[in-house]
């Protein structure tokens, strides 16, 4: 049964298998999206701007450009969620997706039933992100602060820029600091139930994050793992105060 929400929301299709992408408009269609399809990557581009899709569905080989230069480029001026379509066992596909900007990706053969789910999910996610959780200016120490009303991380005085995925990770984390968030909970709270078989999803945005705020990889100085367990993120309001009484004292 179609869902009256989700009736005016565009999925772009892009797959040059031409029966793959009907399947899929077949099945989307039943949910009560609106769905658009493309075959090649070129076209994918031009449908994008015509269509103004709410999410795509990318397939990683297309015979004119792949779907790698395709997401590179629409990338360079759109921030729409990106769902890629892998081949099965393609774990260097996977990560080099996420690596340019893929929120999510989907492993061929999938069930009507997944797509459904990933692509519902990928969209709350995107509608989340766009909400001001707080409007509180954190100063963690002199090198990292943090604005999540203005959705603002800086790091040394400069601004760094965070993607939605990471935006949230860190939120959670923060909001959390000092006690440790295992996968699920970080699974559950940043992506969704659907995703609690895929720890590897926090190990690699934990591993984007490090990078664009530890000063050191080799020895964090905010984000800590608890080896078979999740992560935790510094308890900077404990050391603040141990400060403060040390220099009152």
């Amino acid at each position: 049964m179609a869902d009256d929400s989700l009736k005016n929301r565009v999925v772009l299709v892009v797959d040059d298998e031409e029966r793959m992408a009907h399947f899929v408009r077949l099945n989307l269609e039943q949910d009560g999206f609106q769905v658009v399809e493309a075959y090649r990557g070129l076209d994918a581009i031009q449908k994008m701007r015509d269509s103004m899709p709410d999410l795509i569905l990318l397939d990683v080989m297309m015979p004119d450009i792949d779907g790698f230069e395709a997401l590179q480029m629409i990338r360079e001026f759109s921030s729409v969620p990106v769902i890629m379509l892998t081949a099965k066992g393609e774990e260097e596909d996977k990560v080099r997706g996420l690596e340019l900007g893929a929120d999510d990706y989907i492993t061929k053969p999938f069930s009507p039933r997944e797509l459904s789910s990933r692509v519902k999910a990928v969209m709350r996610r995107a509608e989340m992100g766009t909400a001001s959780p707080t409007h509180e200016m954190i100063d963690v120490d002199e090198h990292l602060k943090l604005d999540f009303g203005k959705r603002e991380v800086w790091v040394d005085g400069k601004i760094v820029k965070l993607r939605p995925t990471e935006y949230r990770l860190l939120y959670h984390l923060v909001q959390n600091a000092g006690w440790v968030l295992t996968y699920d909970q970080l699974l559950a709270k940043v992506w969704g139930y659907e995703y609690r078989d895929e720890p590897h999803y926090v190990r690699l945005y934990i591993n984007y994050l490090r990078q664009k705020l530890e000063p050191d990889l080799a020895n964090p100085r905010y984000i800590f793992t608890e080896r078979g367990v999740g992560y935790r993120f510094v308890d900077f309001k404990r050391e603040k105060n141990s400060q403060k009484l040390s220099e009152e004292g």
